[in-house]
């Protein structure tokens, strides 16, 4: 099987790597040259909570030159406009796009990729770039061993190339099959949404708001914010790494249950969003597609959505300025919020 990671960075590194132990032809695919020159000349170098290293292949869009059976995408969606034909165009006529991005964007991925080839996933491990040709991991080894993927077909029915597809990258980590892929998808937008937009928020990594009363209740409520938004749906969530999100759509009791998500995050402390990444390189983030989403079909079905909407302000604002937002000034806004809530329940 032709495999290619469209996308190695911090992710696609770790899972090129893994991968490339297999039986499988495997190629990492990125636009950033000396990246993928040091995975050539050095190999895929992964540290952090494990220390592995393996022999990988890695080329720039511009030298693909074969078809591949399985793409997995990992590119931000910000860029599916330039990638997406692209892929259609090194997909095998009977090869599979899984989608692995951040946020729902199998709808629009359809405009592109025949619905037929594409498959979709959610990534349930952490990691960081670190120097080029190398990635850390930043959740725990054993949880990224257990819970690293959830891949499904798009009609939630388990068919054999589910199969086939989870036997082949559980050389990366644990793979589970969902049944309800859109159900899965924004299991994984709740935590996007959450710790990943306040850490680009604020600044930060994941245990720097799970340290701050204020940062923790502030997840609390964006989680709860995510869930009442999609119910209001129909979308039905479902178990992420063990863990049922629906306890927290009532925010009934602060300290048990930021006792309770604390412990749920523990695993992934050092973890940084990829979009406070972004605004450390001055990058335009996904901000639209996580926290934007929720915010938007908040405003679709007449659910308030304040934490998020101050997310995607803070962040709007930190990439039109190419700055970094700072974690006192963006707790203190979101400090505002909560006092606000307490002065409608008085």
């Amino acid at each position: 099987m032709n495999i290619a990671i469209y996308g190695a960075g911090s992710l696609g590194t770790i899972m090129g790597a893994y991968l490339s132990q297999s039986a499988e032809n495997v190629d990492l695919i990125d636009v950033n040259e000396e990246h993928i020159n040091k995975l050539n000349e050095n190999g895929a170098t992964i540290k952090g909570s494990i220390e592995f290293h393996s022999k990988v292949n890695a080329i720039t869009p511009d030298k693909i030159n074969k078809k591949y059976d399985l793409v997995l995408l990992l590119t931000k969606q910000i860029y599916n406009n330039d990638v997406l034909p692209i892929i259609k165009n090194i997909l095998n006529t009977d090869g599979i796009l899984l989608s692995l991005q951040n946020g729902v964007p199998e709808h629009f991925i359809s405009e592109t990729i025949p619905k037929e080839q594409i498959i979709a996933g959610s990534v349930e491990f952490g990691a960081t770039y670190a120097e080029p040709g190398v990635s850390n991991l930043t959740t725990t080894y054993d949880t990224f061993k257990e819970y690293a993927l959830q891949i499904g077909e798009l009609n939630g029915v388990v068919t054999e190339r589910i199969k086939n597809i989870k036997e082949v990258l559980e050389h990366i980590g644990g793979v589970f099959v969902s049944s309800n892929l859109i159900g899965t998808k924004w299991s994984k937008l709740l935590i996007n949404s959450s710790f990943s937009g306040l850490s680009a928020a604020c600044g930060c990594t994941y245990g720097d708001i799970m340290d701050d009363e204020v940062g923790i209740q502030s997840a609390l409520y964006i989680i709860s914010e995510g869930i009442q938004v999609a119910e209001k749906q129909g979308i039905e969530f479902e178990i992420m790494s063990g863990v049922d999100f629906t306890q927290f759509k009532i925010i009934d009791n602060i300290e048990k249950q930021t006792k309770k998500l604390k412990m749920i995050m523990e695993s992934n402390r050092k973890l940084e969003a990829s979009m406070l990444q972004d605004l450390q390189k001055g990058r335009k983030t996904e901000i639209h597609y996580i926290n934007g989403l929720v915010a938007q079909e908040g405003d679709n079905t007449d659910i308030p959505t304040p934490y998020n909407d101050k997310i995607v302000e803070i962040v709007s604002e930190a990439e039109n300025k190419k700055t970094v937002p700072q974690f006192s000034e963006s707790i203190a806004e979101f400090a505002k919020i909560i006092e606000q809530k307490k002065e409608l329940l008085i």
